[in-house]
């Protein structure tokens, strides 16, 4: 009631006019009690930084100098297109956080792991629980999409052609494996016991994993947080945005095949060779950690096959 003629008069250039100097008095007081805007602001200078996560050894030496490990309580990525070292991380990462004697989990989310060579890079598989999301009969939605005319499967009738037709089984395929990476996961999270979760998402298109929700990786960063889990994210493309902390790239250089053993060799056709060695480049794209900047550097290291010693 007060407020419309003070408003109302100082829009039309009057003086404030007040019945009495109690309500002048008044309003002066209320007006000083308000609570100060700048007391409620605290300078950048006196924001307490917050501390470096803790930091573990992924397994190998040229990537903890590149990286200062893997940060517990975060989400690290590896992306990297085929064959460029990044299932040779992975087992590195397991091996040395088994035989720290933590129990950790692998999503695989294409049923590519390899136990044979895990135990060969030193995993102990006793401390690692293997989901295979992997899925034979993946849920049809569309029926009328995958009909073909009763007499000429290829006439113009038919709703797809072959080509499509597989194309859209392997996208549903690819859904359905995605949605059980995100359940997983989340029940991974909640459980609050493992010292490492690994989403092998390396064999999903990068089309497929960019269907990923970006509210999924806000979920897992702060379900993630202020645990000593370790999240990492094997994939083809960055997905995760700004949700990571550490962004790492791997690529192939170069590569050595080796000679087989005699007893192999008399039965090896001529054209056949097996690799060896496998030398891996990898660049920090970003960090978000205090020790480690964001940079652009690289490091390179040599992978060895298992039968290569």
């Amino acid at each position: 009631m007060s407020a419309s003629p003070v408003f109302s008069s100082a829009a039309v250039g009057r003086h404030f006019i007040f019945p009495g100097r109690s309500r002048a008095a008044l309003l002066l007081a209320q007006l000083e009690a308000l609570p100060k805007l700048a007391a409620a602001v605290t300078p950048a200078s006196r924001l307490h930084v917050r501390p470096a996560p803790e930091t573990v050894s992924c397994g190998i030496s040229e990537l903890d100098v590149l990286t200062g490990g893997l940060p517990r309580g975060c989400l690290t990525e590896i992306c990297g297109p085929a064959s460029s070292g990044r299932t040779s991380v992975l087992l590195a990462a397991l091996a040395r956080a088994t035989q720290r004697g933590e129990v950790c989990a692998l999503v695989d989310a294409s049923d590519a792991f390899n136990p044979v060579s895990a135990v060969a890079a030193g995993v102990e598989m006793e401390r690692l629980l293997w989901i295979r999301c992997a899925t034979k009969n993946p849920p049809r939605r569309h029926e009328d999409t995958e009909k073909f005319t009763a007499k000429n499967s290829f006439s113009e009738r038919s709703f797809f052609s072959e080509k499509e037709k597989l194309e859209s089984k392997d996208r549903r395929i690819s859904e359905s494996r995605l949605d059980q990476v995100l359940k997983v996961t989340d029940l991974l999270l909640q459980s609050n016991g493992f010292g490492m979760i690994v989403l092998d998402l390396a064999d999903i298109s990068a089309l497929s994993a960019r269907r990923i929700p970006l509210a999924s990786w806000f979920r897992f960063q702060r379900a993630v947080e202020h645990t000593p889990t370790v999240l990492l994210i094997l994939e083809q493309q960055p997905i995760a945005g700004s949700c990571s902390s550490v962004l790492m790239k791997v690529s192939g250089r170069s590569t050595q095949h080796s000679a087989l053993s005699t007893q192999h060799s008399e039965n090896r056709l001529s054209h056949t060779e097996l690799l060896g060695e496998f030398e891996i480049n990898a660049e920090l794209l970003r960090s978000r950690l205090e020790r480690k900047p964001p940079q652009s550097v690289t490091a390179s290291f040599k992978s060895h096959a298992s039968w290569a010693g």
